[in-house]
């Protein structure tokens, strides 16, 4: 049958049972996330040749649509096609790709195996977000530090277990990154050099986990994305701490010209807090916080930046490159933060929603960087029915870098100027 409010204590879903203790079913949800945007842009960037110091755009940052389920006691599997970072500068009728695919066994609470292409993955609560619950305008980028270059946004061809011991939830998987030629950010023409990049070779097995000590609502485990926040429906403090590993990842050559390989060594600890104030108010509050070591070889540095806005790069570029590129991703240490508050319902009868004002950082001292790196964003969410009808203004605010050479032909970065990007989204979802 198929699943109605009051089967569901209120909640609206597309589900669909096949046995009456409602252990079989199959479920859809879809989710889609439109950005109106105005970015000042790094200096020197082009559209067509043509500079552009400022650019309007409106955008898809996210298209989802989820098909998962369980088909007996024991078999799980889970399909999500979707696209992402869809605007003006985008080819075309590209269509939906598959983001996962995977089948699962699962042999009790404790334990889980499954394989495919999917999400399941170390180091940290947000290297696999939940993105119709993000409390912020978006998730902790910095976090899925592979983000395309071997995987397919974030997902890996993979296999892993994955369970609950007491209060224990544990992820471990082994993964076969995918080939760094086949990412658009390689570029065949640049030469194995003094900065240190992924390797065109052919990538070693990497693994990954991460566990969390779940001390008082405990979460589900069913999906690998991690919630953003519960809105105050659940009472959630967890501490965690992963790891993500592979050997022979990166490569440069040193002043003799020797190719020196070196092996991706990513590690974080996190706590989470999300827990209603006032239940009959309808108030809560959500945090976040991580602390990681990344370790890609010697000076790496990646810039990034979700969805750009111009295509090129004329003579007045800097490090960051064209558009709102800037470092988010180096060898070195790194702190994040977000904290948010969710307001009472604005009405008794609820149907004005809640606001949710928040404020996130991260903050990286990276081996190539004089400076520290520190990337902000705040803002507000006003929650017209919960994460089904969303709209948030946010502004982000990035530095700007640029490079002087030392001696030994190092580059040290500095930063010289920020800039920001002004947001309005709109989040709709089931």
């Amino acid at each position: 049958m198929w699943n109605t409010p009051t089967a569901a204590q209120g909640q609206k879903e597309l589900k669909y049972y096949f046995s009456k203790d409602s252990s079989e079913y199959v479920k859809l949800t879809f989710a889609n996330q439109v950005w109106i945007r105005l970015t000042e842009n790094n200096p020197g960037s082009t559209v067509n040749g043509d500079a552009i110091n400022e650019t309007f755009d409106i955008g898809l940052r996210r298209t989802r649509l989820q098909l998962y389920g369980k088909t007996s006691k024991h078999a799980f599997f889970y399909l999500q096609l979707g696209q992402n970072n869809f605007n003006y500068l985008s080819p075309r009728k590209t269509g939906f790709f598959v983001h996962d695919a995977l089948g699962e066994i699962n042999i009790n609470r404790h334990i889980g195996v499954g394989a495919g292409l999917t999400a399941w993955t170390g180091f940290s609560r947000f290297s696999s977000p939940g993105v119709a619950s993000i409390m912020a305008l978006d998730a902790p980028l910095f976090l899925q530090a592979t983000n395309d270059a071997n995987d397919q946004f974030l997902r890996k061809l993979s296999v892993y277990a994955k369970g609950k011991i007491g209060r224990l939830d544990y992820r471990l998987i082994l993964s076969k990154p995918f080939l760094f030629t086949q990412s658009s950010l390689y570029n065949a023409t640049t030469k194995i050099g003094f900065d240190t990049r992924l390797s065109p070779e052919d990538p070693r097995l990497q693994s990954s986990g991460y566990f969390s000590w779940q001390f008082l609502d405990q979460e589900s485990n069913e999906l690998p994305y991690q919630v953003g926040t519960y809105l105050g429906k659940k009472k959630v403090f967890n501490v965690g701490a992963g790891f993500q590993f592979q050997p022979d990842a990166t490569w440069n050559r040193n002043l003799l010209e020797d190719t020196i390989r070196y092996d991706m060594k990513l590690f974080a600890v996190d706590v989470y807090y999300d827990a209603p104030i006032n239940i009959e108010k309808g108030n809560a509050i959500s945090v976040y916080a991580t602390a990681t070591l990344y370790d890609f070889g010697k000076n790496y540095i990646r810039n990034s930046g979700p969805m750009n806005v111009t295509d090129g790069l004329n003579s007045n570029g800097t490090f960051n490159g064209t558009g709102i590129l800037f470092p988010m991703i180096g060898t070195g240490y790194s702190g994040y933060f977000q904290v948010g508050y969710l307001s009472s319902n604005l009405s008794k009868n609820h149907s004005l929603g809640r606001f949710m004002p928040y404020v996130s950082a991260q903050v990286s001292m990276y081996d190539q960087l004089e400076d520290a790196m520190i990337f902000g964003d705040a803002g507000v969410s006003w929650y017209l029915d919960g994460s089904r009808s969303k709209l948030t203004f946010g502004v982000q605010n990035r530095p700007v870098y640029r490079s002087k050479t030392n001696l030994d032909f190092s580059n040290s970065l500095n930063e010289f100027t920020r800039k920001n990007s002004f947001i309005l989204q709109y989040q709709v979802s089931i």
